[in-house]
């Protein structure tokens, strides 16, 4: 039920994940459409906070609607309003409880009817007594049946092995088919179970082919400063865009990346030449936020940050070798004076972050080539 659609609500000062399902609340002898909201704490809103117990209430007098009547008036606040014809639904008030109790345990990072029968599965696997089968086969039935058919998030297979696991030669299969499981269709379960084992036995060594999901190295902090002067080692400093380190554009040069930013960003050429040569990337700055910006700026500004990152540490050895160092470190980089370029503090979008990580692969990918033509 949680999926991807994650909520919070605050309580105390304090975040509680949840997350929500679309459900009909009875109000006045009318449905409306809503969302029936979960939290991990275990409390529900449906149309107000209650209990778990509170909230088998609601089902049991049909405030939380599962039964649809022909003809009953629906709502959807501000969208439409209808009437039920023909209605179906699958769910029962036992059904969204055990729904909702799973929820809860999934918030809280606890097994749910899911992994608890999964895990008596591997007991039976682990020493096959019938009396062990029949209790997996009874944690099965305890997975709500809305749910009953993915335990084994096989896509393919859906929890057809699983069925003929939990009944066993001669059983049948829950709500499947009503012919005898054989002993070869029994075996070939088996066999899947085994082949399900191996595989979770590997995954936690296995990489993607294309390399591991997080980087290896800690995130590194490119705080804002306003770097005056050119040092021997400026360390993570000389990631900044406006540290003094020329860079050469199209035959100009500018004193630094922040520089030759504002200076092409402006459209008067009287103007950028007063851009380039102001004292410091802050004066450069406020320069250009008094001009006239280029046409199109706001679309082409990455693609020039691109190019003078790549140009900077193409024309700076030692710069690009301070970059190489962070591996493939996230790199979060703040700019007090722009949400588009800086994370600041997780509000900021950090354009200059992604962008440093880019030209670092370059330079990786230049290097390992080389390396390769010795």
């Amino acid at each position: 039920m949680i999926g991807n659609r994650i909520t919070y609500r605050t309580a105390d000062g304090v975040r509680i994940p949840g997350t929500w399902r679309h459900t009909f609340i009875r109000n006045g002898g009318n449905y409306f459409l809503t969302d029936l909201f979960v939290y991990a704490d275990g409390l529900i809103d449906c149309w107000g906070l209650v209990t778990l117990d509170e909230f088998e209430g609601k089902l049991r007098s049909g405030w939380v609607a599962t039964d649809l009547p022909e003809g009953g008036r629906v709502s959807a606040h501000g969208l439409a309003d209808w009437k039920f014809d023909e209605p179906h639904t699958w769910l029962t008030p036992e059904l969204l409880l055990a729904e909702v109790r799973d929820t809860i345990d999934q918030l809280n990072g606890r097994p749910d009817s899911t992994a608890r029968c999964l895990a008596a599965v591997d007991v039976f696997l682990a020493d096959r007594t019938e009396e062990n089968r029949a209790t997996a086969r009874a944690a099965y039935l305890a997975i709500p049946e809305t749910r009953r058919h993915y335990a084994l998030g096989d896509m393919d297979r859906k929890d057809g092995p699983l069925r003929v696991l939990v009944a066993g030669p001669g059983g049948t299969t829950e709500g499947w088919d009503d012919e005898p499981v054989s002993q070869r269709t029994y075996e070939s379960a088996l066999a899947y179970f085994e082949e399900r084992a191996r595989l979770i036995a590997e995954r936690p060594s296995r990489v993607p082919a294309d390399g591991p999901v997080t980087p290896h190295a800690p995130a590194i902090h490119v705080p804002h400063s306003y770097p005056r002067t050119r040092t021997g080692d400026p360390g993570k400093g000389g990631l900044r865009n406006d540290y003094p380190a020329p860079v050469g554009i199209d035959g100009v040069t500018y004193p630094s990346a922040a520089h030759a930013y504002w200076a092409l960003s402006v459209a008067d050429a009287t103007v950028r030449t007063a851009v380039a040569s102001a004292d410091t990337s802050y004066a450069a700055r406020r320069l250009a936020a008094d001009a006239v910006r280029r046409e199109g700026w706001e679309h082409a500004r990455t693609a020039v940050m691109t190019t003078l990152l790549r140009a900077k540490y193409a024309q700076h050895p030692d710069l690009a070798e301070i970059l190489l160092a962070t591996g493939d470190a996230t790199l979060v980089y703040d700019d007090a004076d722009s949400g588009f370029w800086g994370d600041n503090g997780g509000g900021g979008r950090n354009w200059t972050g992604r962008l440093l990580e880019l030209v670092r692969s370059e330079l990786h990918a230049r290097r390992a080539s080389a390396r390769g033509h010795r």
